[in-house]
């Protein structure tokens, strides 16, 4: 399976504790295509479609073509996680570049990079 940055796949989050985010959902690649290739392990971002849960750094998602999410959606930026591929069940789409461009922003405002 060929994953690259700014895909979304269903994850299965479970088993997970706390506050982290739960069940299958669709969710955001992080890693480059370099790292995907060569890793047993994927890292994401997981979507939500609970608008109201929004946060200060959350991305909002809207419902297209190209990401074929089936509402509009956030990106919990904050959670990202890293599991086994073997929680990646199926592509659903793929982000937009302003969507990603805002995701790597994030990215180096969390890591100081």
């Amino acid at each position: 399976m060929q994953i690259k940055q700014g895909d979304i796949y269903w994850v299965d989050f479970e088993p997970s504790t706390g506050k982290e985010y739960k069940k299958k959902r669709p969710a955001l690649v992080l890693q480059g295509k370099e790292i995907s290739e060569t890793s047993p392990y994927i890292t994401v971002m997981p979507l939500t479609t609970k608008l109201q849960q929004w946060q200060e750094y959350d991305i909002f998602v809207s419902r297209d073509h190209k990401n074929n999410l089936f509402k509009d959606s956030v990106i919990k930026v904050q959670q990202i996680a890293t599991f086994d591929r073997k929680r990646v069940l199926g592509k659903i789409g793929e982000a937009n570049s302003p969507t990603l461009r805002k995701v790597r922003g994030y990215l180096r405002k969390h890591f100081k990079l």
